[in-house]
């Protein structure tokens, strides 16, 4: 880092000339300032001007630099956000008298990334600070993220970036960077179990890292998808200011990229809502062998967030700003340690006719457990290169759904499974599992890997399921083709779970199943086989509600002998 302070100054009384100069009714233009930038809001435009600083990870010192990297941010976030992004302005005139957009006119003196402007209160750390951002908007861009790096370009194979040489090198300086800024002995040390703890997971992972890249999955991301950067406006949910200035930084793997939203959405204390963008992307994209690197990308995330946070800190003109950016640095920097905690999978699958709920069911028990949702529907049309809307004709008569179909369905579903709990991760399978010869291998390897297994088995009435088939048949916003034929079908060769299972399995009434009751349902488990359970505030709150009522759900937890007591 060089010494910056008269650039800076010089800038500083240039921005408040912009901001004057911008400003309506004597009143001069909203000011944000960052770490490495300023941006200027008014007229319904913001104007991001970079600080001539050089730092360990980027060199805006020139204004020549300034400028190559304004139109850089421009080229890449117009990727993600084409309507937000307008155009790169030079400022001329001088720093007392500063003009913008003069066409050419007079020489510049700096330049500014114009965008549309949007409210602060778009931001989703905002909204998630004030408890208004949805899982619609989590789905959005779930669905955004997974379209965007299917679509990325892939890094070429003599390129270092990704590759385990590469990673080390990133990683080495955000440590010493922290180390530098760190305020306490407390802080040094816990970055010095993470250094410990990075350099054992690098040399385990070295393979896993050097076989994506091979793989295509090194590809040029945003690189800083922290809430902060992440919008919900008119025009939908969107992403902005991605990384331009450091190539090794933006030419990333695609589950790095993903694991700064989810790392950022748990440390907020919102694990349900990083569980759901988490399976929102795996379901679109199948990236199911990248959940290895998961852990590892989102401690280093947490680092990423902590250095900023003491950046801003060390340039803060006010105590409480400074006090705040350490406060926020910290939080960081204890979750990374908690994402360095030993990994506790299981193996926990549904049984079910179609149209008992098991999807909605496994959703919010996936979200509430941190786990990954691995659902039937979809993976039996991704093995026929089919998208989850995607119709295939009638269920009983198409040749997705015939014997072999099914089998191989079952074999990825168990596949998966496996790459799930290597990841140390629950794997929740979200399938009908009627025959006990598609149970059996699960328990089988559930046993054999000495992991929890347990049996979700939704109870349902026959008018509920049919009324349930109807209504998603005429939303056709659901994966399955399921209809009333198949579940015909599956009544008429419907069979209980043995009594060797039913010691694995809880009931679950799906007839009346609400939020409340399954994240009742989920603290009971992870209870009982020592997990981890994060209910919502909107599910704690509902299940605190029904306690009260005496309205539980139908499958009691016995934490004791670990297994349902199961009524229906």
């Amino acid at each position: 880092m060089t010494d910056s302070t008269a650039p800076l100054a010089a800038q500083t009384a240039l921005v408040t000339a912009l901001a004057r100069m911008l400003g309506a009714g004597g009143q001069p233009a909203q000011c944000f300032d960052t770490h490495i930038s300023w941006v200027l809001v008014a007229g319904g435009y913001a104007y991001k001007i970079k600080k001539a600083v050089k730092l360990d990870f980027l060199d805006c010192s020139t204004l020549a630099a300034r400028r190559r990297l304004c139109e850089e941010e421009l080229r890449l976030n117009r990727r993600l956000s084409p309507t937000l992004y307008v155009d790169v302005v030079a400022v001329t005139g001088d720093a007392a008298q500063p003009r913008l957009g003069d066409d050419g006119k007079g020489e510049a003196i700096e330049y500014a990334v114009r965008m549309h402007a949007f409210a602060q209160t778009a931001l989703w750390s905002r909204r998630l600070d004030e408890g208004s951002l949805s899982v619609q908007e989590v789905d959005a861009l779930a669905d955004l993220l997974g379209r965007f790096h299917q679509q990325a370009a892939a890094a070429s194979a003599g390129t270092a970036w990704g590759r385990p040489e590469s990673l080390a090198a990133t990683a080495a300086a955000t440590f010493d960077a922290i180390a530098r800024l760190a305020p306490d002995q407390a802080s040094q040390a816990t970055l010095a179990r993470l250094r410990a703890w990075d350099a054992a997971e690098h040399r385990r992972l070295a393979p896993e890292f050097a076989a994506r890249k091979d793989a295509g999955m090194v590809r040029e991301c945003h690189g800083d998808l922290h809430l902060g950067n992440i919008v919900t406006t008119e025009g939908g949910v969107g992403v902005f200011d991605c990384i331009e200035f450091s190539e090794p930084l933006r030419w990333i793997d695609v589950i790095n990229d993903l694991a700064f939203a989810y790392m950022d959405l748990a440390c907020r204390q919102r694990r349900d809502l990083a569980t759901r963008l988490l399976n929102g992307y795996l379901a679109q994209t199948g990236d199911y062998a990248g959940l290895v690197l998961l852990a590892y990308y989102s401690m280093h995330r947490a680092l990423v967030r902590c250095l900023v946070m003491l950046l801003r800190a060390a340039q803060a003109v006010s105590k409480v700003a400074r006090d705040a950016a350490r406060r926020e640095a910290l939080a960081y920097l204890a979750h990374a340690a908690r994402l360095t905690g030993a990994p506790k999978p299981a193996v926990l699958i549904t049984h079910g006719c179609s149209g008992s709920g098991k999807t909605t069911f496994s959703r919010e028990a996936a979200a509430l457990l941190g786990a990954a949702h691995l659902r039937s529907d979809i993976e039996r049309k991704r093995l026929h290169g089919l998208q989850p809307l995607d119709r295939s004709g009638a269920a009983h008569a198409s040749p997705l759904y015939d014997a072999d179909a099914t089998r191989r369905t079952y074999e990825r579903l168990l596949a998966l499974t496996r790459a799930v709990a290597a990841a140390g991760m629950v794997a929740l399978v979200d399938a009908a599992f009627l025959d006990a010869a598609q149970r059996r291998p699960f328990a089988r390897y559930a046993a054999r890997a000495k992991l929890p297994f347990r049996i979700f088995d939704l109870r349902a009435s026959p008018a509920v399921m049919m009324q349930r088939l109807a209504l998603r048949a005429n939303a056709g916003a659901d994966a399955s083709d399921a209809d009333a034929a198949v579940l015909a079908r599956q009544l008429a060769h419907a069979r209980p779970l043995s009594d060797a299972e039913m010691a694995h399995a809880i009931a679950v009434d799906a007839d009346r199943l609400s939020p409340g009751d399954v994240a009742g349902l989920c603290m009971a488990l992870a209870h009982a086989l020592g997990i981890d359970c994060q209910p919502s505030p909107d599910t704690q709150n509902g299940h605190k509600a029904q306690e009260a009522h005496g309205d539980g759900f139908a499958g009691q937890i016995d934490a004791s002998q670990g297994h349902a007591r199961g009524s229906s």
